[in-house]
């Protein structure tokens, strides 16, 4: 007769499931840890969106004297306003190919003069759209940068 051998290498049941509980600690802990990452993304760009903007609306005053209106708003950096004072060393090609969204997809606001500058003021509402808000919600703003 053939030995059976008794000692069978191999988990059990029980170890396994304390594999399994140690790895769902383990990702509860490091999870909310890199979803945290795209929303500090999101806010590095629309920081170096406003920095990028004051770098095209410096250009425009440089050439111009002055800068755009409220009214004519950033669109001025894309295409000579056709109202208000108008740019008389506008090129050709503007100064930018096209105004950006925020990374939450909503528009940049621009005031000129601006409440908190003299010259302008360059905002993004944040994740949440609305003026105000903490964390991701809070604004972005170019006097603060």
């Amino acid at each position: 007769m053939k030995k059976r051998c008794r000692n069978n290498q191999g988990f059990t049941l029980i170890e396994i499931m304390v594999v399994v509980v140690i790895l769902g600690i383990l990702a509860s802990i490091v999870v909310p840890k890199l979803l945290d990452r795209p929303d500090q993304a999101r806010v590095t760009k629309a920081q170096l969106d406003i920095k990028g903007l004051e770098e095209s609306l410096g250009m425009f005053k440089l050439d111009n004297g002055f800068y755009p209106t409220t009214d004519q708003g950033l669109s001025a950096l894309v295409t000579i306003p056709d109202s208000g004072r108008i740019p008389s060393k506008y090129p050709e090609g503007g100064y930018l190919k096209k105004i950006p969204k925020d990374p939450w997809e909503g528009d940049y606001l621009y005031l000129s003069p601006g409440a908190h500058s003299k010259d302008y003021d360059l905002i993004s509402y944040g994740a949440d759209g609305e003026p105000g808000g903490e964390g991701i919600d809070a604004d972005i703003n170019s006097w603060e940068l």
